[in-house]
């Protein structure tokens, strides 16, 4: 059995009267989330054609990205082969991988005076000599003549060697390339992992295994007499001269205490001047509107403009970092510490207006109960904001980390190194994410989801 429901004029007239915000939706109402979309598509097809996005795209270097992807995970090692007095001489980088005259399995001495560099087996390899390079590519010879006038392949060339212009390039992938010149061999090998992270060619315990450094330190004889194995590690781990450990761990201390410091003086300047821009706490509009255009003031211009301004002012430092932190922070927390007490239940302030109490025993009692647990959530929010802010104003000379991040990348060759302080910021910025999630939680309770 079925039913159907009709409604005659008079019933869809009076609903019609009854509802019209129902039945006489506006075209907005009824259109306006596809005319959102397609403004917000029009908008990013302006952007694209604006910005150039395609041709950004099109141009960019994306093997050099690659390369500098990889150095996040790996390292090369990068002897120069120069080519003097008929005979060929290595002469290696300043990062130092390996110890002076050591015997490196990938690079061995050939009778002639030459050098060979297995890059993925012996198959694929480079017989240096001044004359000539033997190129390997899968155990097919590719001879390289050298002469005055430039570098020169022969014909029929795999994708793997390249002629370009008076030099020959050679990739052999991850592990490594090559480039011939006339005067010397520039070779990059590459192995996974961080070369020398522990301890640099310097120190007693560099090359040794895991399990020797963990009898070193337990139980076998001190290697020196005056402190233990272990003490002895710590010391060669933070003086490593190429990943400058103690240097890298103090920066980043530093930048801790930026943020610290300058989130702490923001919150105790900012707590006094929020009262007197709070329109129900100080009935002096002159004051309440003065106060908040100072807030305005501080918040509008950046952290980072702020970080400029004081190191040319203060000179590289800690000093700057502090100060931009403060400052911004003094005017962020002063509205939203303005705002919370606005907001307060006047009931308990009138309760303690009512036994007789001053204007100060009434803002202590009737009112800084109520909005301090949102006061210190608020700066404790902003503390872990500022652990990431202070790494971004140290790069432009405001101490700390990360002034010595943009140091390793302005080498181009530290990418390594860069990968190594990311990691120390993101362990930082996730600890201190959980330590202020506590104490928020402690403060204001669990939010129920």
């Amino acid at each position: 059995m079925s039913s159907s429901f009709i409604l005659n004029t008079a019933e869809r007239e009076r609903l019609t009267a009854a509802h019209p915000e129902v039945f006489n939706r506006s075209f907005m109402q009824r259109y306006g989330l596809l005319v959102g979309l397609l403004a917000v598509t029009a908008y990013l097809v302006g952007c694209f054609f604006l910005f150039n996005v395609g041709p950004a795209f099109m141009q960019g270097r994306w093997d050099r990205a690659s390369s500098y992807i990889q150095d996040w995970y790996s390292w090369r090692a990068q002897p120069r082969l120069r080519f003097e007095a008929g005979k060929v001489e290595p002469q290696w980088s300043s990062r130092g991988q390996y110890p002076v005259d050591a015997k490196i399995d990938w690079l061995q001495p050939l009778p002639d005076g030459g050098y060979s560099v297995v890059y993925v087996g012996s198959e694929n390899r480079l017989d240096v000599t001044p004359t000539r390079v033997d190129v390997y590519v899968d155990g097919k010879n590719y001879p390289v003549m050298i002469n005055d006038d430039g570098v020169v392949a022969p014909q029929g060339l795999p994708a793997e060697i390249q002629q370009d212009g008076k030099k020959v390039l050679v990739h052999y992938g991850f592990a490594g390339q090559a480039e011939i010149r006339t005067s010397q061999v520039y070779v990059q090998r590459r192995f996974l992992g961080w070369a020398n992270f522990l301890f640099d060619t310097k120190s007693e315990f560099w090359g040794k295994g895991y399990g020797e450094l963990a009898a070193l330190a337990l139980w076998e004889e001190r290697l020196d007499p005056a402190r233990s194995n272990l003490s002895h590690m710590v010391d060669d781990f933070l003086d490593n001269s190429v990943w400058q450990h103690a240097d890298i761990l103090s920066k980043l201390m530093q930048t801790l205490v930026m943020a610290f410091v300058g989130t702490l003086f923001g919150t105790v300047v900012a707590l006094p001047l929020a009262f007197i821009a709070a329109r129900n706490i100080t009935a002096n509009r002159a004051a309440n509107w003065g106060m908040k255009r100072l807030f305005d003031f501080l918040r509008s211009i950046d952290m980072l403009i702020w970080a400029l301004f004081f190191t040319r002012s203060f000179g590289p430092g800690p000093i700057p970092g502090i100060a931009a932190i403060f400052f911004t922070d003094t005017g962020a927390l002063g509205k939203v510490y303005a705002e919370a007490l606005e907001n307060v239940d006047d009931k308990q302030r009138e309760g303690v207006k009512s036994v007789g109490a001053s204007p100060i025993a009434v803002n202590r009692f009737g009112v800084l109960p109520q909005v301090l647990p949102v006061f210190i959530s608020q700066s404790l929010y902003f503390w872990e904001s500022n652990t990431r802010s202070a790494t971004i104003i140290g790069a432009v000379g405001a101490g700390g980390i990360g002034l010595k991040l943009l140091e390793a990348m302005g080498t181009n060759a530290d990418w390594d190194k860069v990968a190594y302080m990311v990691l120390l910021i993101l362990f930082v910025v996730f600890l201190f994410d959980h330590i202020s999630n506590s104490l928020r939680s402690r403060l204001i309770g669990k939010t129920q989801h």
